[in-house]
């Protein structure tokens, strides 16, 4: 089943984005983050299978400058062993309804260069890959 989030997830949310997208993050953050969505902004799903959070999308409203609005995939992931199941397709879909909703025609997304199978997924769901690109971040 695909929902929304709810606040009552975060542990397993944190659990995903560090056990399966291999970033390190901490629960109080992601409880934070849950708590103080921005619901004309963003939205999280969850794919809940018998009560337990099975993977996860984050997305948000991206308005830019030069460009049309668009929906931006700000995280996708799904635990391993239920991986290749269909999990994550349901997911982007919930988020296309979601955005088409807002009055949103394009999705985007980034992923890291060294994450090949999700790659393959990506464009077997119909993304083309436009560009590569480096990120640069800086502390302040």
């Amino acid at each position: 089943m695909i929902r929304e989030a709810r606040l009552n997830d975060y542990e397993e949310i944190q659990n995903i984005c560090e056990h399966d997208l291999g970033y390190k993050c901490d629960r109080e953050l992601v409880k934070e983050r849950l708590a103080n969505l921005d619901n004309d902004r963003e939205c999280v799903f969850v794919a809940d299978k018998d009560n337990k959070v099975i993977g996860f999308i984050h997305v948000e409203k991206y308005d830019i400058l030069y460009a049309s609005s668009m929906v931006n995939v700000l995280g996708l992931a799904v635990l391993d062993e239920f991986r290749k199941q269909g999990i994550g397709k349901k997911l982007l879909s919930k988020a296309e309804e979601w955005a088409k909703s807002k009055g949103i025609a394009m999705m985007r997304l980034n992923s890291g260069i060294t994450r090949k199978d999700a790659h393959e997924f990506y464009r077997n769901v119909g993304f083309d890959n436009e560009k590569t690109q480096l990120r640069f971040i800086k502390s302040l």
